[in-house]
């Protein structure tokens, strides 16, 4: 298993499509939201093959942590980890106090394990329910 910074949002988009798209019922037109250009992405491989990712975007100074999925195959095996990980490693490097994602409601107990903390009200993105987290870096 490796995680990498990566230039390829072809491949991003992709396993996004797989997990967003042909699972979780996600419009192409909500899942395809114009910010991947001036994103950082990051890529789970095993075995060379890719099977995850995430992207950052900064705003207002904060790390914003988004579009993190796994292939169902392999989800339980800490690919989910390894990016989020690698996606705070990056928000420290480049010194940003601050991390924040909308986690599924679902997903709330996985980003706590890295000690995000839920703020604000459950809100509707995409036709599932979220809620905010920040984590002081």
């Amino acid at each position: 298993m490796s995680v990498v910074q990566t230039i390829d949002i072809a491949t991003c988009q992709l396993i996004r499509k797989i997990v967003f798209t042909d699972e979780q019922g996600v419009s192409t037109e909500d899942e395809v939201d114009g910010m991947d250009e001036s994103s950082f992405h990051f890529l789970s491989y095993v075995e060379g093959k890719p099977v995850g990712t995430a992207r950052v975007s900064t705003k207002d100074g904060s790390a914003k942590i988004g579009r993190v999925c796994v292939l169902k195959e392999v989800r339980g095996t800490y690919q989910g980890q390894a990016l989020i990980q690698a996606c705070l490693d990056w928000a420290r490097a480049e010194n940003h106090p601050r991390a924040v994602l909308g986690a599924q409601l679902d997903a709330l107990g996985f980003y706590e394990g890295f000690g995000f903390k839920a703020y604000g009200e459950v809100f509707n993105d995409a036709g599932i329910d979220h809620r905010m987290m920040e984590l002081f870096l």
